[in-house]
């Protein structure tokens, strides 16, 4: 591990101060993933800042019947949380999908948010990755492909993003908000993570000097009725083969509201638009969510290894999508 100075802070705007003043800043949370990355020396900060200090812990209900969650919040206290369990069941399913308890007892929102792909050429220092070192290329086109992504890919990087979380956040149109010494960014979780394009190191349109404070879900109805599944080769603290994360709304046999996003199959979380567009005011049917699945999947781009990524997210779609409309018509 590369020799680096380290700061704690106790406030805001000095955890802001300390970014602003040097190059290669980190900011240290739970550190379920940067203290990993530091030592397989892929991170090689040179200043690490502790913020587990700064109070940013808490759970509040906004006057528009939104939730505000300190970026400090754990994972588990967050899936815990009574209210996030009755109004966005999805995130807390999802949370609990996602890690062991010894993690989510240490990992929090904002670093969930930020953690980095989990792909095997990544880690591996003998492995052409543009992630670790833009420019030397990506073995794993053409290499052992069963966890990468068939969507949002590009000739330079085909890694999945590893977070359930964000599938979940993605769903709920949660709002990232970021500080910096230059003042207060929201940014959609929509648009927070970026395809790889030319460019896979860049991962965020997070600035290096900024910290994530909160996250912010707006009030969703239909968020109520949702649900995660989550595929994977095995049950206990795996990574997702697909995840899918819905919520329906139907009346009369036709479909009001849905919310539809999918992890694991894609270079960030993947919001489903074009689904959800095939099946709003489309009647609730098992072939219509095959098809709006279709419809999602057909830009895909797989590799040898994991062509049959794209046919196992359609049946999970189906399968959820399924399973919360048969809900509906026994409540």
């Amino acid at each position: 591990m590369k020799s680096f100075s380290y700061a704690s802070a106790t406030d805001v705007d000095t955890a802001l101060r300390t970014a602003a003043d040097g190059d290669g800043v980190k900011f240290l949370a739970g550190g379920t993933n940067l203290v990993d990355l530091m030592r397989e020396g892929i991170e090689e900060p040179s200043t690490v800042v502790d913020i587990t200090r700064l109070p940013l812990t808490g759970i509040e209900e906004l006057p528009d019947g939104g939730i505000r969650v300190g970026a400090l919040v754990s994972n588990s206290r967050l899936a815990a949380d009574p209210v996030i369990r009755t109004r966005y069941p999805v995130l807390a399913k999802a949370i609990l999908l996602g890690a062991s308890a010894q993690l989510r007892n240490m990992a929090t929102v904002g670093g969930n948010l930020l953690q980095r792909t989990r792909c095997m050429y990544f880690y591996d220092e003998a492995s052409a990755c543009n992630k670790r070192a833009p420019g030397t290329g990506c073995d794993a086109i053409g290499g052992f492909s069963r966890g990468s992504a068939v969507l949002g890919t590009s000739e330079h990087c085909i890694a999945t993003h590893p977070s359930d979380m964000a599938v979940a956040l993605v769903l709920l149109d949660a709002v990232v908000e970021a500080e910096s010494v230059r003042g207060i960014r929201r940014i959609p979780v929509a648009d927070f993570h970026t395809l790889p394009g030319d460019t896979p190191h860049i991962e965020s349109v997070l600035a290096p000097d900024e910290l994530i404070t909160a996250i912010e879900l707006p009030p969703v109805p239909v968020a109520a009725h949702s649900r995660y599944r989550k595929v994977r080769d095995r049950a206990s603290y795996a990574f997702a083969l697909v995840s899918v994360a819905a919520a329906l709304a139907v009346e009369d046999g036709v479909v009001t509201d849905v919310r539809l996003a999918l992890g694991g199959v894609a270079t960030k979380p993947w919001r489903a638009r074009v689904a959800e567009e095939l099946l709003l005011g489309a009647e609730a049917t098992d072939e219509n969510f095959a098809r709006a699945a279709a419809a999602e999947l057909a830009p895909a781009l797989p590799q040898s290894d994991n062509a049959f990524k794209i046919d196992l997210a359609r049946r999970t779609v189906v399968a959820v999508l399924r399973t919360l409309n048969a809900e509906r018509s026994t409540s």
